[in-house]
Parts: C-alpha cells; structure tokens; sequence
C-alpha cells in the first residue's frame, strides 16, 4: 500500500495521534476514508468508461470486418453465377 511497511505506518499513526489528539483522530480517519473510497469510485468510473469506449471501437472493426467479408462473398457468388449463366449459354 503505497510502499510504507508496517513500521513507518505504526509510525504515522503515533504521530497523528500526538498532533491531532486522541478525541478527533476516528473523526479526521473517517473522513479521509471517504475520501479516498470517493476518490477510488471516480477512478473506477473513468476506467470503465474507457474500457468500454474500446470495446465500443473493437465492435466497430469487427462490424467493418464483417461488412467486407459479405462485399466479397457476395462479389464471388455474382460471379460465380455469371460464370454458370455464361457456360449454360454456351450449351
């Protein structure tokens, strides 16, 4: 959790609670963990919100994809048809 090991975080909280006082510590803890909870929904938001507009764009591609593969099946059955219209003629 942000590279402080447990010594330095025993640290911290001994010198917060000199500073701050024993009566407003849970209050100041309990406000800096909504914080941060706010904070972390936000940045969850973001990120999916761009995971989706990805998907959103592979979709797309995938739908080009498709749509070009359908041009060329259709071109080849057109001429696949002709072909057999021109050789039955010629019968």
């Amino acid at each position: 959790m942000f590279g402080i090991g447990f010594n330095e975080l025993i640290i911290i909280l001994v010198v917060a609670l000199i500073v701050i006082g024993p009566k407003k510590l849970p209050e100041i803890a309990k406000t800096l963990g909504k914080g941060y909870r706010e904070f972390k929904n936000a940045f969850d938001d973001v990120k999916n919100e761009i995971n989706l507009d990805m998907s959103d764009d592979k979709e797309y591609t995938k739908i080009k994809v498709v749509g070009k593969d359908n041009k060329k099946d259709e071109n080849s059955k057109k001429s696949n048809i002709e072909e057999e219209i021109k050789t039955s003629k010629n019968e």
